[in-house]
């Protein structure tokens, strides 16, 4: 009996088990990039951002408008001076305009510096979504032609039975195992950086409600 040896499976694999086995560690390696990216990347934002907190409350409580927007630069990675920022210099600019006016070109720009941070924030993610759903069928791709192969070589050697069959099987099916083991690990990971995403979100949106709360106390009640 042989024993489990995945360098000989390998020599005795086909052309296209080689080719999927290749695809799907190609696909493994993107797949941990781009969870290192993502993890740099929400790591240093989560950082930043509490740092940059303490400023921007401390200067709208002075009333230091263009300080709170100079102090985001410092916080270029942080998602919530990213978004406060762009409110700040929309505020800025339309504050003589009318309340009104002001106040809906605020919220405006609020909503589309979220927009544009989560997009930001969320790429990479579309290829660990993808990654995961296709990796089992790329392995089972291999597998279907692995045992196509194994039954081949039986009808052209002329011999079956349970023993002629199982070891080219066993190879077929090493491309369905490697598949699933690259699935797991992307969706994972996919479910991991989506949680922090939406987290990062919520946290957008109340610091943009915040933002328009202040700028309505500091004029006034607008109508």
């Amino acid at each position: 009996m042989g024993s489990f040896d995945l360098i000989s499976m390998w020599q005795q694999s086909g052309y296209i088990a080689k080719g999927v086995i290749v695809i799907l560690l190609l696909c493994s390696i993107w797949t941990l990039k781009v969870a290192v990216e993502k993890l740099l990347a929400y790591n240093a934002s989560r950082k930043e951002s509490t740092e940059y907190l303490p400023h921007l409350v401390n200067y709208l409580k002075q009333g230091k408008i263009q300080e709170a927007i100079d102090s985001s630069k410092k916080f270029s990675k942080a998602h919530i001076a990213k978004v406060v920022s762009s409110g700040l210099l929309e505020y800025q600019s339309t504050k003589d305009q009318g309340e009104l006016v002001m106040l809906d070109s605020t919220r405006r720009a609020l909503e589309m510096a979220m927009a544009v941070t989560s997009a930001e924030l969320r790429k990479g993610l579309g290829a660990l979504g993808t990654i995961a759903t296709t990796s089992p069928f790329i392995g089972l791709f291999g597998t279907v032609f692995g045992i196509i192969n194994a039954f081949h070589g039986i009808a052209t050697a002329g011999s079956g039975g349970l023993a002629a069959v199982s070891a080219g099987i066993a190879e077929a099916l090493i491309t369905t195992g490697v598949g699933i083991g690259v699935a797991i690990i992307a969706v994972v990971l996919f479910n991991y950086f989506t949680e922090r995403l939406e987290r990062f979100q919520v946290e957008m949106v109340n610091a943009s409600s915040e933002l328009i709360d202040y700028i309505v106390k500091r004029h006034g009640h607008v109508g």
